[in-house]
């Protein structure tokens, strides 16, 4: 029995997951915010012959998450765990900036707590000599957009935490995967500032994802000619890069494009 937990599993990318891995032989833990989808995800992968469980804890609560953690790691750690877990805001169409209290509450569900589960499960992966840990990153970590900044600085220290891991844990037999995507249609994409160029629907994105994770990919990111364009932005001399964004419609104020 394989099991897999996957944290964010309301969202577009996380439901989509769930669907990929909702198979016999399986066994998901999935965490959600939103109640009525999680009950009916959990519904339809147990349909499709996966054993399923959900859980509704506060990731924020780092004595909740420990002892959820503690419990998922009886009597022996996870073999795939999927922290996915995440949200965004911007600068507002109008450019006067992200409120401190949304930037602090974003910093605290998209760098903290998978630098705490990334703390808690790899000692317990490491000490077990196997597990999986995949983090959710983004192609906005390689150059930081001025329409998210506190997104991109966010993502950027989960792409740095997750290398640093596999650094540290691959040696001892634990795999580290961070995944960066580019656009991948759902609410939270939609209602960001700026283009969306190569948008993915989140099947493909789970299916390409997944096909990372069985690899033990060091990184998963797509699609390629975003990747390949945001790989450059972290390469070029800073002012380059952001006059390039500025051209490609990622102002940094009132003339953004929608």
């Amino acid at each position: 029995m394989t099991r897999i937990v996957i944290t964010g599993a309301t969202g577009a990318i996380g439901q989509a997951l769930a669907a990929v891995y909702a198979r016999p032989g399986n066994r998901l833990v999935l965490h959600g915010r939103q109640r009525e989808v999680l009950e009916s995800l959990t519904a339809t992968c147990r349909e499709s012959g996966a054993e399923v469980e959900y859980s509704q804890i506060d990731l924020g609560d780092d004595d909740a998450l420990f002892a959820w953690l503690d419990s998922l790691c009886a009597p022996t750690p996870p073999d795939i765990v999927i922290v996915n877990a995440g949200m965004n805001i911007n600068i507002g169409e109008d450019g006067s900036g992200e409120p401190w209290e949304d930037a602090s509450r974003l910093l605290d569900i998209n760098l903290r707590v998978p630098m705490a589960m990334g703390n808690f499960l790899g000692k317990r992966m490491r000490a077990a000599g196997r597990g999986q840990l995949v983090l959710m990153s983004s192609l906005a970590a390689y150059h930081g957009l001025p329409v998210t900044p506190s997104y991109s600085a966010s993502k950027a220290g989960v792409k740095a935490y997750g290398e640093a891991l596999r650094g540290w844990l691959a040696p001892r037999g634990v795999g580290i995967t961070v995944v960066m995507p580019g656009y991948v249609s759902s609410k939270m994409c939609h209602e960001m500032l700026g283009p969306k160029p190569f948008i993915w629907q989140p099947e493909r994105a789970a299916r390409v994802i997944a096909q990372g994770i069985e690899r033990n990919r060091a990184r998963i990111s797509f699609p390629f000619p975003l990747n390949f364009g945001s790989w450059w932005l972290a390469v070029l001399p800073a002012a380059i890069s952001q006059r390039l964004l500025k051209w490609f419609g990622y102002d940094h104020g009132d003339g953004a494009q929608r």
